[in-house]
């Protein structure tokens, strides 16, 4: 991986991490995904403005499928993410679907992309990932020592993080073929994707717009906020599968899990431990181990 992919997904990493810490205060569900989606078709509509007139018309059947299929999994992916923010903590539950997602994008990357596996990869890979473990708990996990007041809701941070997990598997592949075959823009792609959440989320929203209203009106700002850095944060990643593969940069993108670690521990009062820090250790060897391949 070049120095400029890197940076590019460190830098992503940081914003993803600071997004996701709003959307765990927010405690929002899907009134508030919509409300998100919502503004970001209207905050991001200068992308397809500037570039679409040019860009758009090329765009076959394949590509729109693409762009289609990616905006489904992404309503998954959040769905799975609030829920799990709602019903345990940010540091059970982000680093679990950040752990499970790379492990799964990088066979998937293999199996579908044809992108081999060398020594560095895979020991990166699985510093990366043994990193995350630790941040989350370690050992712990099966006793529930990290969560000893709680284990049930231990449990459900684990599940619902599995679950965030296998969508970012899906969706990192389906969106480094589109990135790396089918070489379709990352900000008309990434914005496009966006907008065609907003049909799978209107019914959900429909059943209680009596709620629907009242959540827009108390959470508009964390909204706001998430509506500006997912794209962005995403947009950064898209482009830096230009310039690696994907099996490189999706594992790489999770050192987020250290900027996580830290503003759990700090603003939301979550738990620092030996472990944790062991575990940010561990990414750092992985990320450079990937930098490295």
């Amino acid at each position: 991986m070049s120095a400029l992919a890197l940076m590019i997904v460190l830098a992503a990493a940081l914003m993803h991490a600071g997004w996701n810490l709003v959307a765990k205060r927010s405690g929002g569900d899907h009134h508030f995904l919509f409300l998100v989606v919502l503004l970001i078709a209207l905050l991001w509509s200068p992308v397809w403005m500037v570039w679409g007139p040019t860009e758009l018309p090329r765009w076959q059947a394949r590509d729109w499928a693409l762009v289609g299929l990616s905006g489904f999994i992404h309503v998954l992916y959040f769905l799975a993410l609030l829920t799990g923010y709602r019903k345990a903590d940010l540091t059970v539950v982000y680093p679990t679907a950040r752990g499970s997602g790379p492990l799964l994008t990088a066979f998937g990357a293999a199996w579908w992309l044809d992108e081999g596996l060398g020594v560095a990869s895979v020991a990166g890979l699985l510093a990366v990932s043994a990193g995350i473990w630790l941040v989350a708990g370690g050992p712990g996990w099966r006793r529930g020592d990290a969560y000893a007041e709680d284990p049930a809701k231990l449990r459900l941070g684990l599940l619902w993080g599995g679950l965030t997990g296998v969508t970012i598997a899906c969706y990192t592949v389906v969106d480094g073929y589109a990135m790396r075959a089918a070489l379709l823009s990352p900000l008309l792609y990434d914005y496009f994707a966006n907008v065609l959440r907003l049909p799978w989320l209107v019914p959900l929203v429909w059943r209680d717009r009596q709620r629907a209203a009242a959540v827009w009106r108390s959470q508009w700002r964390a909204a706001l906020v998430v509506a500006v850095c997912s794209p962005a944060a995403y947009m950064l990643v898209l482009y830096a599968f230009t310039l690696a593969p994907v099996s490189h940069v999706a594992p790489a993108r999770e050192v987020s899990m250290l900027f996580a670690a830290l503003l759990g521990g700090r603003l939301l009062a979550e738990r620092q431990t030996g472990l944790r820090l062991a575990g940010a250790a561990s990414m750092a060897v992985g990320v450079a181990l990937l930098a490295s391949a």
